[in-house]
């Protein structure tokens, strides 16, 4: 008869084997390799993507807080005057938009880096490659890479600089010495504009020496108007004045000029003309429309007093 002591051993062996146990025993191992390294690859995917999105929400809903605060603190600023030092302050209500999303479009950058960084590291460590030599090679290809990638490394310190001092923001209408066009986004290396026939720009930010921010502030509409060297510019003065004054009270102008037009006077003297300047100080982005309706303006006015339009001096 057998000793029941040996059986109850073999019996307790038997079910070891057969049994697995992750992390131990003989299926333990291949247990791991073949469902729990998948399996927590996959939760840490699925965790970096929820993180990011959930990140991402608090940008927009802090952004959209912000955004909420200022348009009340901006009822305080009322009439004409307020309104100019709000725009030329930046704490008008466009430009602060502007400058808050930008902020948010970096704040997005940042935290998918810094996630998915953290998710990659996560896997690596899961499939059991030694992270700590693979930071040294990191960092030793790094410095090597860093002595070739100057233009980027450039890219990026004029990028955080152009943030941190607020040089200009999404919607801004700049002037970079190439290209001019609306600022449609600003990342750490580049910089994505659209000019006037719509073409997108990239330019890098370490390649802009200097920066025109036409929507900072308030602009200037110009109107040149050449007449004949003949004409009386004292009645030609007067018709321009009358032509312009007091359109900055009307609905279409109201929100656009910042003061009446005026005649500047005389601004350049050829041999058969003479041209008189018309100036307006308007919001910023609203020049063009401002001018091309002053050309309207002087145009109807002359046109009324026989006073013809000449070309304009070489």
């Amino acid at each position: 008869m057998a000793d029941p002591l040996h059986v109850m051993r073999v019996l307790h062996l038997a079910l070891a084997a057969v049994i697995p146990t992750a992390g131990t025993g003989r299926w333990g191992e291949p247990w791991d390799t073949l469902v729990g390294a998948p399996l927590n690859i996959l939760i840490t995917l699925v965790l970096a993507v929820l993180a990011r999105w959930l990140l991402h929400r608090l940008i927009d809903k802090a952004s959209r807080n912000t955004s909420s605060k200022h348009e009340a603190r901006m009822g305080l600023l009322q009439g004409r005057t307020g309104k100019l030092f709000a725009t030329a302050t930046g704490f008008g209500s466009e430009r602060h938009d502007a400058r808050l999303a930008t902020i948010a479009s970096l704040a997005k950058s940042a935290v998918t880096i810094v996630v998915f960084g953290t998710a990659l590291l996560t896997v690596l460590e899961v499939l059991g490659l030694p992270l700590a030599p693979l930071l040294a090679s990191a960092s030793v290809g790094g410095l090597a890479i860093g002595f070739g990638a100057q233009s980027l490394v450039r890219d990026f310190l004029s990028g955080i600089f152009m943030i941190a001092e607020d040089q200009y923001g999404v919607g801004d209408v700049i002037d970079t010495g190439n290209v001019v066009g609306t600022v449609e986004e600003v990342s750490l290396r580049i910089t994505q504009l659209r000019d006037s026939d719509g073409t997108v720009w990239y330019v890098r930010n370490g390649e802009i020496q200097r920066i025109g921010n036409r929507s900072q502030g308030y602009s200037v509409a110009i109107v040149d108007v050449p007449v004949g060297y003949t004409e009386n510019l004292t009645d030609v003065t007067a018709i321009l004045t009358e032509a312009v004054a007091g359109i900055d009270e009307l609905p279409e102008y109201a929100e656009r000029l910042v003061s009446e037009p005026t005649v500047a006077g005389i601004e350049a003297m050829g041999g058969s003309t003479v041209t008189l300047r018309v100036t307006a100080r308007c919001r910023a982005n609203v020049r063009d429309g401002v001018q091309r309706d002053l050309r309207a303006l002087v145009k109807t006015a002359l046109d009324a007093h026989g006073v013809p339009v000449q070309s304009p001096p070489a």
